[in-house]
């Protein structure tokens, strides 16, 4: 399944990490990140382990969203030092192994922020989410399950997004869009929800259905991708509408001509 794997690759994971991995901490940063330095309290060593490890945590929080995990790791290594209880450290750091193929290692960080907090709504997220990307469906989803009977994580959006993701990588379907559904009731807005419950509905022959949820998207330039007009495509050509396949095809090639997906159009390999 070309199309699926490559929209939740390419456009969700990548969305999912930021949002999970990033929601641990309330970290914000103005200017390019790449240009950090250690503040002040972390240069001269804040006496306060707490506060040490506050800052340090918030130091690497600010270099993974960077997109830099190897710089994040050891400012993520300093604050659970400063305090080996902190279960935000643990969790960070889960996700910073995980970004460097460190899997043992972010593995047994996610449990051990659990061991520590285990009504952590956020470590139970990405740790499902980790279980997930390892083909570990069940384990995954007990995860999710478990964030998502929280008081403070019911209503999240992206507990259910991450939680679809997951079932129609299973091949569970129904589940999928349900799970999705109630993403996308939450937050409407959010393109990663409507691309994947897109996909979710193809797959189950709601192609009509599809199709509203995928035009939304690509109605928003900031949001169209090749993997976004290739499931227009293929929703189009499910419907039996050829017009439409070549409008968004054509689209696919003037806009990203050196795509997989532009090539698969090309070659009229609509089902890869």
């Amino acid at each position: 399944m070309m199309g699926y794997a490559r929209v939740c690759t390419a456009f969700v994971l990548a969305w999912l990490a930021w949002l999970a991995g990033c929601s641990t901490t309330s970290t914000t940063t103005s200017g390019p990140v790449s240009e950090l330095r250690p503040p002040p309290s972390a240069q001269a060593e804040d006496p306060d382990p707490d506060r040490r490890a506050r800052t340090r945590l918030e130091l690497a929080a600010a270099y993974f969203a960077n997109n830099q995990p190897e710089v994040a790791l050891p400012e993520a290594n300093r604050a659970i030092a400063a305090n080996p209880n902190l279960a935000p450290g643990y969790n960070l750091r889960g996700l910073i192994n995980a970004a460097l193929g460190k899997d043992d290692a972010a593995e047994s960080d996610f449990r051990r922020a659990l061991a520590i907090n285990p009504r952590d709504a956020d470590a139970l997220q990405n740790y499902g989410w980790y279980l997930c990307q390892h083909n570990r469906h069940e384990e995954a989803n007990a995860q999710f399950a478990q964030a998502l009977a929280l008081p403070q994580r019911r209503e999240s959006a992206r507990t259910w997004l991450a939680q679809g993701v997951c079932h129609a990588r299973a091949g569970r379907l129904e589940d999928a869009e349900k799970a999705l559904q109630r993403s996308y009731q939450m937050e409407p807005g959010n393109p990663s929800t409507s691309v994947n419950l897109a996909e979710v509905l193809l797959r189950r022959g709601e192609a009509e259905r599809a199709r509203f949820h995928i035009r939304r998207v690509n109605a928003n330039v900031n949001f169209v991708s090749a993997q976004t007009l290739w499931l227009a495509v293929r929703i189009e050509r499910r419907m039996g509408n050829s017009a439409g396949v070549q409008e968004f095809g054509q689209q696919l090639l003037n806009r990203f001509p050196e795509t997989r997906e532009a090539v698969a159009f090309q070659r009229g390999q609509f089902d890869e």
